[in-house]
């Protein structure tokens, strides 16, 4: 017990650079293993908080202005432009945005919700539904970020089944992932 109180003052009492690391190391350990699995028990999905790293869903200008840029695509593709405004984050989101993810069944996945997938790459993708389709008991959709010209066959996102979904994003918290993602740059670059 005396470990205990002389531990407990090192951390949380004691101003040193020691104790500093000790503390970062024990926030690090409780948020990556017991926090985040705890929210993603709740919220039903591996991923429940996704930092956003790319540009592929950024709307650089007003609505209407972007669907003239864009909106080509979607119409030759059965979305219409009513449709679109109807979506959830119809204005994109950008690069360095959290999107706070909940766990959907595929049956309940729309044409429009923003989708958290497992692609071909080391980190799962964040792109909309612009197709969902059944085949017998499996549900499979087809992606396309906005601010990209296509669904990328190289993400393979044309055919999404429904095991390679993490899960919908619900919100979106503005530019805090950068914290995340300069993290990983400069440890990516250390490494």
């Amino acid at each position: 017990m005396n470990f205990l109180k002389k531990f407990w003052n090192f951390v949380w009492k004691s101003d040193t650079p020691a104790s500093w690391i000790v503390s970062i190391i024990l926030v690090f350990i409780l948020v990556k293993f017991v926090l985040y699995p705890g929210i993603g028990f709740l919220f039903g999905t591996t991923h429940p908080v996704v930092a956003v790293v790319s540009w592929s869903m950024e709307h650089e200008e007003r609505y209407d202005t972007w669907w003239e840029n864009n909106g080509k695509w979607y119409e030759e593709n059965g979305i219409s432009k009513i449709q679109f405004k109807e979506f959830k984050f119809n204005n994109g989101f950008n690069q360095g945005d959290i999107m706070v993810v909940f766990g959907r069944q595929s049956q309940n996945i729309n044409i429009g919700d923003v989708l958290i997938f497992q692609s071909t790459t080391n980190y799962p993708v964040i792109h909309r539904v612009v197709n969902k389709w059944d085949e017998g008991d499996q549900y499979f959709f087809q992606t396309k970020g906005d601010n990209n010209v296509d669904s990328y066959l190289q993400l393979d996102e044309r055919e999404i089944s429904g095991d390679r979904v993490v899960g919908v994003a619900n919100f979106r918290v503005p530019y805090l992932g950068w914290i995340k993602i300069l993290f990983n740059r400069v440890v990516g670059g250390i490494i």
